[in-house]
């Protein structure tokens, strides 16, 4: 009995040799039975250097990509037609745009401008001025000429061009004076020529408005010329051209508000009312139009058939691509990139590397239900990485006794060809042992009884 029990203890004693398991041991030099393995303890500046490595992963074909392109002979058909409804003809309304305010300021007198001197009709004064008397009876005045100047019998000429009338009155005093001619005499403008506002467009008559000693104010100008004469208020537009500037008030705002028709004028300014919408001519546009757009729109309607058939066969031919593609790699007809799982893990087999991006090792252990833990060392998670030539293993060791470690896991990038070894625990190396080897024992024991 003795002897049963030291044969026992000695075939246990051997189970090691017994029971041979998957296990990673470091070799220092590689050579003709083995490579040289390192084994590197995983952390997570390991990780960012080993994730340095190049590759790239294999994408997807073009047709997952693509859009649907229109065919160019189909879309110059289309866009050859116009618009299957007319666009909105009538324009924007006008930007209210006012001149700048004048300063007030008294009337100067320019050429032909007509100036009427009067004086009193006492003889001796006849006397004097004869020419001036006759020319006052006869209502005739003096037209200022092109030089500024009016010309006075008896006087001589006066300068009064760009003179107020109380500075001409004293220039005239001056000559009057210097000819020992008496000056009692009044002096006024008969006819305003000099200064003048245009005023045209969309008015009863157009005119040239004078600029008299009383200023002339937008409104009044607009009233000399027989007042506007748009029918459509809402697109009508009052431009003034100033000084190289064009301002603009639309009708509505100048007959709302009194500030706007108070404008003050000044020579040369340009009145224009503009009617930029004219709703009989576009009435006439618009039914001519109408039958345009009925012959347009079936062709349209044709050429939008051509493209939808077009594009029905573009996209067609994507799907089908698309569908060979998936169908191929069901299959397993397509050139793919894999990794290895081994070891203690749920389910050992080949994890494919998916397409357009990386993947980490957390992807590939849970993609096959994970670590068993009652048999799985979670102490010995394992990359075996192997380098160009074959001759050299890294083996990355994941320790996830501490299961905070395992956020290495979906850090660490897999390559392809990787392979992932989980060791088993120590005691389920035993287990297995006895398990395999109960039946030889058990013959040992009934042998010996």
């Amino acid at each position: 009995m003795r002897i049963y029990w030291v044969s026992v203890f000695v075939f246990l004693s051997g189970c090691g040799s017994a029971y041979i398991s998957p296990a990673v041991q470091e070799v220092a030099k590689a050579d003709a039975k083995s490579v040289a393995v390192t084994v590197v303890p995983l952390t997570s500046q390991v990780a960012k250097q080993a994730n340095l490595s190049p590759y790239t992963p294999k994408g997807l074909p073009r047709a997952f990509y693509q859009l649907t392109k229109i065919p160019n002979q189909i879309s110059a058909a289309v866009t050859s037609l116009d618009p299957a409804t007319a666009p909105e003809a009538r324009p924007k309304r006008a930007e209210l745009r006012v001149p700048p305010k004048l300063k007030p300021a008294p009337y100067r007198i320019g050429v032909a401008d007509v100036l009427l001197l009067a004086t009193p009709t006492a003889a001796s004064t006849v006397d004097q001025l004869s020419g001036l008397l006759a020319a006052q009876n006869k209502r005739q005045g003096y037209t200022v000429q092109d030089d500024g100047a009016i010309a006075i019998p008896d006087v001589g000429r006066v300068s009064v061009g760009g003179l107020t009338l109380d500075e001409a009155e004293a220039e005239v005093f001056k000559a009057l004076v210097k000819n020992q001619i008496s000056p009692t005499f009044s002096i006024e403008i008969a006819e305003f020529n000099s200064q003048r506002v245009t005023v045209g467009g969309a008015v009863a008559k157009p005119t040239l408005a004078p600029i008299t000693l009383k200023p002339l104010h937008l409104g009044e100008a607009l009233q000399l010329a027989g007042g506007i004469s748009a029918k459509d208020q809402d697109y009508t537009t009052i431009r003034i051209y100033r000084d190289g500037k064009l301002y603009s008030i639309p009708l509505t705002a100048f007959l709302a508000k009194g500030s706007l028709q108070n404008i003050r004028l000044k020579d040369r300014d340009s009145v224009y009312v503009d009617t930029t919408f004219d709703l009989n001519r576009a009435q006439s546009y618009f039914a001519e139009q109408i039958q345009l757009m009925t012959l347009k729109s079936a062709a349209r309607t044709q050429a939008l058939t051509r493209l939808q058939g077009e594009i029905s066969i573009a996209q067609g031919r994507s799907t089908e691509l698309r569908q060979n593609f998936t169908a191929r790699a069901a299959l397993d007809a397509l050139p793919r990139d894999y990794v290895y799982l081994t070891g203690e893990v749920t389910n050992q087999g080949r994890f494919t590397l998916p397409f357009s991006r990386r993947a980490m090792l957390a992807d590939a252990i849970y993609s096959q239900a994970g670590i068993p833990t009652n048999s799985g060392n979670v102490s010995q998670i394992y990359i075996l990485r192997g380098n160009r030539k074959g001759d050299e293993v890294t083996a990355y060791q994941l320790d996830a006794r501490n299961i905070a470690n395992m956020m290495l896991a979906t850090r660490m990038e897999l390559r392809p060809n990787d392979i992932i070894f989980v060791a088993e625990q120590p005691v389920t190396k035993w287990n297995r042992t006895l398990t395999q080897m109960g039946p030889l024992v058990q013959a040992a024991v009934a042998k010996f009884r």
